[in-house]
């Protein structure tokens, strides 16, 4: 996976509040620089294997993902396989689910996916698991956080 938030900036990167970091124009963000906050409209499918590059909005307009949590991963040589990190990934984004909602994820209407490291991001030092709230029935305006309060 790859760029760099510079690259980004001059190939239609984001542009971010200097003070809050949030993003306030949209344009394509590097999967690693993905903030907690940050809103997104990229389409997930069980046949995408790598993501690179995805579609950043400011969360005040129509997205279909919420960064909710970024998780790093214990520092390894090996890549601890594709079922042990989607299994980290699961477990970790379902509790820091409860807390950015207020509600269990069972209790909850909304659902959640994530971006992990693969095999080849992994040798690329890739260690961050992001987290994303979505609404299976279509896309929100503004953050889910704290939504059930």
């Amino acid at each position: 996976m790859g760029g760099c938030s510079s690259l980004n900036s001059l190939a239609g990167g984001e542009t971010r509040d200097e003070e809050s970091g949030e993003i306030t124009e949209g344009g394509t963000t590097d999967v690693f620089q993905l903030r907690v906050g940050d809103c997104l409209n990229d389409e997930l499918t069980e046949e995408a294997t790598e993501v690179t590059d995805v579609p950043t909005v400011p969360c005040t307009e129509p997205h279909s993902y919420e960064v909710f949590q970024n998780i790093t991963m214990a520092e390894a040589d090996e890549y601890p396989g594709e079922e042990a990190t989607t299994q980290q990934a699961e477990d970790e984004c379902v509790a820091a689910y409860d807390a950015f909602v207020g509600l269990t994820y069972q209790e909850s209407k909304y659902d959640f996916s994530y971006y992990y490291p693969t095999a080849e991001s992994w040798g690329g030092g890739d260690r961050t698991i992001n987290c994303l709230i979505t609404d299976p029935e279509g896309l929100t305006t503004g953050s889910l956080a704290g939504v059930a309060a």
